[in-house]
């Protein structure tokens, strides 16, 4: 089993759906550790109900995106994890050659479009709205170096109806990344080599 940790900033939901998938056999991985960029995020609290260690590092704690991303690495390094599923970070990380690859994140939009820097959460589905799309949905893909940029793994359409609000966008969306994180997180570890 692989060992894994996840990266989060707020509720904890994803790593907490990939948790379970693990526990249930539908993810060949172990989650060894949390790193946390919020003291306050409500993840910290249930992902450490779930018995998992959580490290909170707080960016304004470093001199620089280089050191931040050392210390978080470093964690859960420490941990023994071998992959990265990010569930939610909102900071920036610098990617070494060591982790190239082996960082999974989740963004609710079908990238390349609605990517990019400040565009996460409702601000992805604000924007969705705003365009007039008609279809959003949510993107699997490996990060490296440049916001949402990374190889896609897998992605999940949802209609955008006439009349939704960004919170009937969001919602819709987020039942498409409970099933499609733990499924693209599950091919990503049984693929050769």
């Amino acid at each position: 089993m692989t060992p894994i940790a996840f990266f989060i900033s707020g509720t904890g939901g994803n790593a907490l759906n990939l948790l379970r998938a693990c526990r249930d056999g539908r993810v060949p991985a172990r989650p060894v550790g949390v790193v946390s960029s919020s003291g306050k995020a409500l993840g910290n609290e249930r992902l450490l109900a779930e018995g998992l260690p959580v490290s909170v590092l707080l960016r304004k704690d470093f001199e620089s995106d280089e050191t931040y991303s050392a210390a978080c690495f470093g964690a859960v390094e420490a941990q023994g994890a071998q992959v990265i599923c990010l569930c939610g970070w909102l900071k920036r990380l610098v990617i070494s050659p060591h982790w190239e690859g082996r960082i999974l994140n989740i963004h609710p939009a079908l990238l390349p479009k609605f990517g990019g820097e400040g565009m996460y959460g409702m601000n992805v589905h604000r924007a969705v709205v705003a365009a007039g799309e008609r279809e959003s949905g949510c993107t699997i893909h490996l990060v490296d170096n440049v916001y949402d940029h990374g190889r896609i793994l897998a992605q999940a359409k949802v209609p955008v109806l006439e009349g939704d609000t960004p919170e009937d966008v969001q919602k819709r969306v987020y039942e498409q990344e409970m099933r499609l994180y733990p499924e693209a997180l599950a091919d990503f570890l049984r693929r050769p080599g």
